[in-house]
This record gives C-alpha cells, sequence and structure tokens, in this order.
C-alpha cells in the first residue's frame, strides 16, 4: 500500500525549494508504534534547518515534520495505552520520517489523547513547543520572575501560558512589533519589553532590578552579555536556539546555570521516552481546564506543497507569530 507525501531528495535552500507530493509506501511499524492518519501538521524553524542540510535518495527521499495531530488507525504489539480510532497528538522523533504526509509510523511513548476542546489543527500547533518549554522550564521548578526572549514565536508563546499557569510566575517577555507585543500580552505576560534595546533598563523601567531565570528562544549568541547582567546570583539560563559559538565564561561569577534544551534527545537516545507523552498529556489537561490555549496563529487548508514553502519562508524571515498550521 502507498500514501500521499510531501518529500524531497536533496538538501536544498528556500530559493531551490524543492518539495513535492509523492507517493510512498505506507510506513512499517516498530513494536512500539502507532500509525496514525494525519489530520494536521505545524511547522517549525527545526523543519528549514532539516531541509537545508538533511538529503534522501530517489527511492527513500525526506519527508519532514515533528508536530501533529490525528487519528491512530493501526497498533503494534508493544504500544500501549491506544486503540483504533483514538485521536492523538504528538511531536515525534526527528531521525525518522515524519508527518508532512497522509500516514506517519510514531513510538506510541512519545503520544498523547488531543485535548477534547480542539480541534486538529489547534491541536497540532502545540506537541513541540510544548515539550521544549516544558523540559526547558517546567521540569525545572522555576518560580519568581521569568524573561523569556521571543515571547511571540512558538516556544514562547506557549512558555508564557505555561509559566503562568503552572509556575505562576511573573513573566516578562520581549516584543518589537505592536502586533507581537499584543499577542504576548494576550497569552498572559505580564510585561513586554523590546530584545533589541538595553534590557537592564527597560527591567529596571518596569521595577524588575534583576530575573530568576531566562528562556532564550533566539538571539542568544548577541544577547547573553545581557542576560548575564539581568540574572540574579545563582540564577538560570534555558536556550534553545543554536549559537556558533557561547563564551559562557563571565557566568562564573553569578555561579549561573546553563540549560540547553532539545526536546528531541530523548527519542534519539532512548532516554525516559514516555515522559513526553506525559507532558502531552498534562497539557492537554491543562487545555481542557481552560488553562492554556492554543497557539495556532496561522492555519492553511490543504496539504501542498505550497502551503509549506510559505509556511517555511515565514519561519526564516522571522515573521511567523505564533504557530503556523496545515490542516486537511
Amino acid at each position: 500500500m502507498t500514501m500521499k507525501a510531501l518529500a524531497y531528495v536533496a538538501a536544498h535552500p528556500l530559493a531551490d525549494f524543492a518539495i513535492r507530493e509523492t507517493e510512498l509506501p505506507t510506513p512499517t511499524l516498530r513494536p512500539h508504534d502507532l500509525l496514525v492518519e494525519v489530520r494536521a501538521f505545524a511547522t517549525n524553524p527545526a523543519d528549514c534547518k532539516v531541509r537545508g542540510t538533511r538529503s534522501g535518495t530517489p527511492q527513500a527521499p525526506v519527508v519532514l515534520g515533528w508536530d501533529a495531530a490525528g487519528v491512530v488507525v493501526a497498533v503494534a504489539p508493544e504500544a500501549a495505552g491506544f486503540a483504533v480510532g483514538d485521536e492523538v497528538y504528538f511531536a515525534g522523533d526527528v531521525t525518522r520520517a515524519g508527518c508532512y504526509a497522509e500516514l506517519v509510523a510514531v513510538d506510541a511513548r512519545l503520544v498523547a489523547h488531543k485535548p477534547t476542546r480542539l480541534d486538529f489543527a489547534e491541536a497540532a500547533a502545540l506537541p513541540l513547543t510544548s515539550l521544549t518549554a516544558w523540559e526547558a522550564v517546567i521540569d525545572r521548578g522555576v518560580r519568581g520572575t521569568v524573561l523569556v526572549i521571543g515571547g511571540a514565536g512558538g516556544v514562547g508563546s506557549i512558555a508564557i501560558q505555561l509559566l503562568k499557569a503552572v509556575s505562576k510566575a511573573r513573566v516578562v517577555a520581549t516584543a518589537s512589533r505592536p502586533e507581537t507585543i499584543a499577542w504576548c500580552k494576550e497569552l498572559g505576560a505580564d510585561h513586554t519589553i523590546d530584545h533589541r534595546g538595553d534590557l537592564e533598563a527597560q527591567l529596571a523601567a518596569i521595577g524588575i532590578p534583576a530575573v530568576d531565570f531566562v528562556l532564550s528562544t533566539q538571539h542568544t549568541e548577541p544577547l547573553l552579555p545581557q542576560i548575564t547582567q539581568v540574572l540574579r546570583p545563582f540564577g538560570e539560563l534555558a536556550l534553545i536556539d543554536d549559537p556558533k559559538s557561547l563564551d559562557i565564561v563571565p557566568l562564573k561569577r553569578k555561579s549561573l546555570t546553563v540549560h540547553w534544551e532539545f526536546m528531541f534527545t530523548r527519542s534519539m537516545f532512548g532516554h525516559a521516552m514516555a515522559s513526553q507523552g506525559e507532558i502531552l498529556a498534562k497539557v492537554a489537561a491543562l487545555i481542557d481546564a481552560s488553562a492554556v490555549r492554543s497557539t495556532m496563529r496561522t492555519r492553511l487548508g490543504g496539504f501542498t506543497a505550497a502551503h509549506v514553502a510559505s509556511a517555511h519562508a515565514a519561519h526564516e524571515a522571522g515573521t511567523a507569530i505564533g504557530k503556523i498550521v496545515i490542516a486537511r
């Protein structure tokens, strides 16, 4: 049997966009897998990075996408907790074929039942960013005042909400445009400041001499001296972006802790994988209790290469607010 997928063969830049609709074999299940009929998938900057570095072959092209919601259509022998017909959402494993397709195989330990309050598109916006934010911030027991750099992005958008709903933190988010400032405040940020300006001066102007924790989703390398300045002694920095280099020697003076978050680490190394399914179940409960909302900002109708190209262009231009979702 075959399925339709959006795939490419050779790694390429956006200018040479080569993702096309193709017919591929239906995924073969591993012992712990679910086969899921994809109803909606979200795009992420990670998709663009993989497109630019990973190549396949004509026989096995690359299928991107690790953020989806859909319906279980088959269950492997060792996959527990799910049945055919269940509505689920998940981020999956970046080392495996992704969800820009009609069907995807995913390890059941990485999956949770979809929030009942959300449709498939709204749910697809959440898994990857929720896992990133939860592992970077909530799992670390963050309290007090938190600075979220890049508050209007996918991770920032859900981090603001989780920090308010779970940690009861005071949240300052960076945003530089009227529309991103409004978005961050709508999601619950107590204050917004501009990452292009003097962070310490802007924080002082709102009565915050230092912050307890910084979640940096972008611009970590150029902002590191300012981040070091605004963190209190024994404070913490979590980052998710990919600086070319990071000089953390100046952090010693304040005994600062640095955590580099990569939510695919668990699936890549088979380390405590079930924790991600558990996190997504907790997020679903927060959604269904109306404590957190979907971060979907843009919904595109139809699994087409043109929609993927549009989403990738927004990610690379840095203009995306919240999450971009492509739904059937």
